[in-house]
């Protein structure tokens, strides 16, 4: 079992990891960093530059928890990706970061955190970032 989390370079990211690592701790489980681009995309905010995944990868270390970090390309969409990233790894827990969104933004863009919250057939840990970030 693991726990999967979905990190992007952002305070939501940094939220979703930090609870990640605690939950990988308190379950004694390992913990599984997801950052994915889409597939053929040239420039994604939501990549992580490696030397940001070796970052968070090693807070998870300091803390006494295995992690690995995955970067599987989506082509369709992200939330189905990120969802079968889920059962193949047989986590026991999702975790993601929320951000604040407008009405307006929700109609236009979708949500992925939506779809997974809805879709999970397993238990889905959803923060909210603090607005602090070491990235």
């Amino acid at each position: 079992m693991s726990i999967i989390v979905g990190f992007v370079p952002t305070p939501a990211g940094e939220a979703a990891l930090t609870a990640g690592i605690a939950e990988a701790k308190l379950r004694n489980e390992e913990l599984v960093i997801v950052n994915s681009a889409r597939q053929g995309s040239l420039v994604d905010k939501s990549v992580a530059p490696d030397d940001v995944l070796e970052k968070a990868a090693k807070r998870a270390s300091d803390a006494g928890v295995t992690a690995s970090v995955i970067q599987p390309p989506y082509k369709d969409d992200l939330a189905d990706e990120f969802l079968d990233v889920a059962r193949e790894a047989n986590a026991s827990l999702i975790v993601i970061g929320l951000r604040h969104r407008t009405q307006v933004g929700k109609f236009i863009l979708g949500s992925h955190a939506q779809r997974i919250l809805m879709q999970a057939d397993r238990p889905v840990l959803a923060v909210k970032a603090d607005g602090s970030s070491p990235f």
